[in-house]
């Protein structure tokens, strides 16, 4: 039974503090952006050709580029 007193608040604490590591992502803007790296790794261009800094298919419609 002085396992479950321990174990039981131990559980709680990391449960609260990932729920608290979530929310503190969502304001930081961690989730704002899921496409973009999906679809950065799709353009052929390297970082020191021209064209690299182009978003134009790498963009989806609606979203500014970073």
């Amino acid at each position: 039974m002085i396992g479950l007193a321990i174990l039981i608040p131990v559980a709680l604490g990391l449960g609260l503090a990932g729920l608290a590591a979530f929310f503190w992502a969502i304001g930081a803007g961690q989730f704002d952006d899921l496409d973009g790296a999906g679809l950065r790794i799709l353009n052929d261009a390297q970082p020191g050709e021209a064209g690299a800094g182009k978003a134009s298919a790498t963009v989806p419609a609606g979203k500014s580029a970073p």
